[in-house]
């Protein structure tokens, strides 16, 4: 595959405008393209999910339903509505009346929902209905249609197991940072439009964010108050945490997502271009930067995995940020973006992902903070270096080491998190 071709194939397959949390409305995706299949509305549905889908939908509010959380509700509104032609912005046709019902279809035993072990990215929808059953599988990213039946005739399956996107996705892990950079210096007119566009729609999702009293309101509050300076770090952790706060509400508003995250193109996106506005640097270089923020974050969870223990809107994402910000500075400079690359890994390497939810914000204010500092040390030739922990010798190996911990050392470590969530679900409201 063409470089060239590689950043047109990451903004195909992983920068796509998202409603709501990503892993819900693939759920709920994956459920309507199963409705779509059976053609009449199903009497029994069980929804079987991979460890990060489970627990990225267990806490996080859905779009248009007045405040409702899960992905089984996710899922039936997704067969409810049976518009797979929606893609990630299915969730824009649901209603509190359509959740109500909904609801009421859980609690008549309509519906289930189970975790399984060992897959990444995996979501299948079985349906019943009089003697007819449709499934669908999505499997390897969050759109990717890779088996769908109906009374167990295929109707689709795809040749490639894990999504036509394996070659380009291929093709990325084997580059340099030096290459994403040239890759990103020599982004078309295209490219940069739609780039903008996804600027465009997260800065007017970081409006709605700013009307709520969550994490981006309390770091603004602590600006007027003299307590925050009001600088180019409190402005980006305000703006990336509204964006954020916004989504994680289930405001019915979309957002440009990265690595097919929308927290994880928040970081991406608003904090080299805010960043990048602070410091007057021409537009066409800001949106190429974001190019390059678009692959190192696609690169990371190249070797991370899509769902990873650990989490990808601060570290993937934090990673990405930084090298965007290097490069407004820097230009294509693979040896100063390298040192920032290692500075944020250095530093936010060990945060867990224990699910979508409000507090993901606070997440994505960490990676804020540490991708604008990780790239003005960077900028001024300082990095930390493989003498210090499981930094490597290059940013490359830096990565490649932190995937081998994300995924052999925390192996447990999503069973562990999903227990405990549900643990706190079983137990009676507390009454003190």
């Amino acid at each position: 595959m063409k470089s060239a071709d590689i950043l047109k194939e990451l903004l195909k397959h992983q920068v796509y405008p998202a409603m709501g949390c990503t892993e819900p409305a693939a759920v709920a995706l994956c459920a309507a393209h199963a409705a779509k299949a059976l053609g009449s509305p199903p009497e029994k549905i069980v929804f079987t999910l991979d460890s990060g889908t489970y627990k990225n939908g267990m806490a996080v509010n859905l779009p248009n339903t007045g405040g409702e959380k899960g992905n089984l509700l996710a899922g039936v509104l997704g067969a409810a509505i049976a518009d797979p032609a929606a893609g990630m912005e299915i969730l824009t046709s649901a209603t509190p009346a359509l959740a109500q019902k909904a609801k009421k279809f859980i609690k008549s035993g309509g519906a289930a929902v189970r975790a399984v072990p060992g897959k990444s990215m995996y979501i299948e929808a079985s349906m019943k209905a009089g003697k007819s059953s449709s499934r669908c599988v999505i499997e390897g990213s969050h759109t990717h249609v890779a088996l769908l039946e109906k009374n167990s005739r295929c109707l689709l399956r795809s040749r490639k197991k894990n999504a036509p996107a394996a070659e380009y996705k291929t093709a990325l892990a084997g580059l340099s940072i030096a290459a994403m950079a040239r890759i990103a210096d020599r982004a078309g007119k295209a490219e940069i439009a739609y780039i903008k566009k996804g600027v465009e729609m997260n800065l007017a999702a970081a409006k709605e964010g700013m009307k709520l009293k969550k994490v981006g309101f309390y770091l603004l509050d602590l600006v007027k108050r003299g307590y925050l300076q009001e600088d180019v770090f409190a402005s980006s952790k305000i703006l990336s945490a509204c964006a954020a706060d916004a989504r994680m509400e289930g405001i019915a508003v979309p957002v440009m997502s990265s690595g097919e995250s929308g927290n994880q193109g928040i970081v991406a996106s608003l904090v080299p271009y805010n960043v990048g506005r602070a410091f007057d640097i021409e537009d066409s270089v800001i949106y190429r930067s974001i190019c390059l923020s678009h692959l190192l974050n696609g690169y990371v969870k190249a070797f991370t995995g899509g769902l990873a223990p650990i989490c990808g809107c601060a570290i993937a994402a934090g990673v990405g940020a930084a090298g965007a910000i290097v490069y407004q500075r820097r230009g294509p400079d693979a040896k100063a973006i390298s040192l920032a690359v290692n500075n944020v890994v250095s530093d936010l390497g060990g945060m867990l992902c224990d699910g979508a939810k409000s507090g993901c914000a606070l997440k994505v204010v960490s990676s804020a903070d540490c991708a604008i500092r990780s790239a003005y040390m960077a900028v001024h030739d300082y990095g930390i270096t493989e003498v210090e922990g499981f930094v490597g010798r290059t940013a490359e190996e830096t990565i490649r080491n932190l995937a081998r911990i994300s995924t052999i050392g925390m192996d447990k470590v999503d069973p562990l998190i999903i227990g405990i969530m549900l643990d706190k679900q079983n137990q009676s409201p507390r009454t003190d």
